[in-house]
């Protein structure tokens, strides 16, 4: 079963929020993270070093129906992890419940410019500390 990425926008990605225990949104982006802030209670998973954590992350989205992907634009880190994190689980051929794998249109760059609310903790998880951008 070969899946499909599509993009979501920043309003539809509120919307869903709205049902947390549902979603994970993995942050891909690499240093920039540290110093430009995060959506809360993002999962961050470093692009350069994706690959090599893809089982840890598989694990940690256990029980999600959608998973959104984002780096700064979501131009390329974002996509290329979702799909690989796509094939990743077609590979493993195991049922995690995953139905949808999104890329967040305009990355984390177009999320905070629109105003949305954008964390600035350093805590490892995300505690979700938000600020108005």
């Amino acid at each position: 079963m070969s899946r499909t990425i599509s993009y979501i926008t920043g309003s539809q990605l509120l919307s869903l929020r709205r049902r947390p225990n549902n979603i994970a949104i993995i942050d891909v982006r690499d240093d920039e993270r540290s110093y430009d802030g995060h959506i809360a209670g993002s999962l961050h998973y470093a692009n350069d070093t994706f690959y090599d954590k893809i089982s840890n992350l598989a694990q940690e989205v256990k029980g999600k129906d959608t998973l959104v992907f984002h780096c700064a634009l979501s131009q390329v880190r974002g996509p290329s992890c979702a799909r690989r994190f796509a094939s990743y689980l077609e590979e493993m051929k195991e049922d995690t419940g995953i139905k949808d794998i999104l890329v967040l249109e305009r990355g984390f760059n177009g999320w905070e410019s629109s105003g949305r609310p954008v964390c600035r903790c350093t805590s490892i998880p995300c505690k979700g500390e938000t600020e108005s951008a």
